[in-house]
């Protein structure tokens, strides 16, 4: 509101009937049901909440079901002894069922609105705003009201079928919009995570961010540096793994978002490198996720970070440095500066180097290297990366086709590729030597 302060909206409890939405239990896998039944059964309230409920109503089959309860971690943990409590700032329980595992909490409330001293002290901000300690139960109500967006806080009740909307999240579903519950700069600095999670959800979901949600983005995006650098890793795998890996990287590059996440690769690309590599990646990851398929962070990140390795490379060969050592050197600098933003544990930050250092072993294939090459253990993922440099127009054409025949040819296939490649190789000119002029013996 113009000239003035914004309208807060006004929340309010509705129960939505059967027959008047699409959620069906068939949907539902049977260890979330066994769950939701045995809580409700021993007189407990249970409800299937957020993505899970959201994905239904849009017409998807989630993979992850969550259920919220009043329920305390201990007593969830009593009625399952295939269960473990999880986590030390709020405890929560995980009841495996093989491969399935249901992730239960207790309804959590708003410290702030309890009047005593045990309540401020379960609730910590840092002079950011940061919320750094919050661990306090609640009513489903207020449980509902603390979730980060209003499509997030749906609870599905199996007793009577009803789905239950506190925020008009039903109504934001409709709109296909994602909205934050509460106000947006508040909520954003409580937990800069947030930011990203508005991200993920629009890409994802294919929804528009509500204006008053994406308004303080750009100028809240530095928040993102006080995050421990091990939770935003996690953060950039769930953003690029969810099957929208180019759109997510616009929209984060749009919102300023991708700066606080890879520093290293925003400064190279202000100063004219192509991104181009790194949308080639994300539609290959892409379209594996769409095929099912799994994606490995190394691979993902060394996309990610080749305009900074390249930039980096080139100045350390422009100041003298012979191409292998510019490469290690610049390999150490841009991982050194990238683990400050996210971390990256060393499982996959050393198949990273290696796919980055065989870039240069892969074009040098005579005699036996190409046979030393291919039976390196990161060679598959450097002859990927390879393809895709070459698909991104930085590489001419024809290495990628070369590596491709040479794994598909039998054994005197591949010596008949060698052989070619001598015979085509260049042949160096060699010097012919001053005849010697004898001296007769005097």
């Amino acid at each position: 509101m113009p000239g003035g302060r914004k309208k807060s909206r006004t929340y309010q409890r509705r129960e939505i009937p059967r027959d008047q939405h699409t959620v069906s239990r068939s949907v539902i896998s049977e260890p979330a049901k066994k769950v939701l039944h045995r809580l409700n059964k021993s007189g407990f309230e249970a409800y299937l909440v957020g993505g899970g409920v959201r994905d239904i109503l849009l017409g998807g089959k989630p993979k992850d079901f969550d259920i919220a309860t009043n329920a305390t971690p201990e007593e969830v943990h009593d009625l399952f002894r295939n269960s473990r409590l999880i986590g030390r700032r709020f405890r929560i329980v995980h009841v495996v069922f093989g491969r399935e595992v249901i992730e239960v909490t207790t309804f959590r409330g708003n410290a702030n609105d309890a009047d005593n001293d045990a309540a401020d002290d379960d609730r910590k901000t840092s002079e950011h705003g940061l919320l750094l300690r919050d661990n306090v139960y609640g009513s489903q109500e207020e449980d509902a009201l603390r979730r980060d967006f209003t499509v997030n806080a749906l609870y599905y009740c199996i007793r009577d079928f009803t789905v239950i909307d506190f925020a008009n999240g039903i109504e934001d579903l409709r709109n296909r919009q994602i909205r934050l519950i509460g106000d947006p700069e508040t909520r954003y600095r409580e937990d800069p995570v947030r930011m990203l999670r508005a991200i993920r959800f629009a890409a994802k979901l294919d929804f528009n961010i509500e204006p008053d949600t994406e308004a303080p983005i750009r100028e809240l995006a530095p928040l993102l540096t006080h995050i421990p650098a091990a939770r935003l890793f996690d953060e950039v795998l769930k953003l690029f793994s969810a099957g929208q890996g180019e759109k997510t990287y616009d929209l984060l590059k749009d919102y300023g978002l991708l700066a606080p996440l890879f520093p290293e690769t925003v400064r190279a690309l202000d100063a004219g490198a192509s991104d181009e590599l790194i949308r080639q990646a994300l539609r290959n990851t892409d379209a594996r996720i769409a095929q099912g398929k799994s994606v490995t962070p190394y691979f993902l990140f060394a996309a990610m970070l080749w305009p900074a390795l390249q930039a980096e490379w080139q100045r350390r060969q422009d100041n003298g440095d012979p191409v292998q050592p510019a490469l290690h050197g610049a390999i150490g600098k841009v991982i050194g500066r990238q683990v400050q933003a996210t971390s990256i544990p060393k499982r996959f930050s050393g198949p990273m180097k290696e796919i980055w250092e065989l870039q240069m072993r892969l074009p040098r294939r005579q005699g036996k290297r190409a046979f030393a090459t291919m039976t390196h253990p990161r060679f598959r993922a450097a002859y990927d990366f390879l393809l895709v440099r070459e698909a991104a127009g930085e590489l001419e054409p024809g290495l990628g086709q070369w590596w491709t025949e040479f794994q598909q040819a039998d054994e005197r296939g591949q010596e008949r590729m060698l052989s070619q490649l001598s015979t085509d190789a260049p042949k160096k000119r060699r010097r012919r030597r001053k005849p010697v002029k004898r001296q007769t013996p005097q």
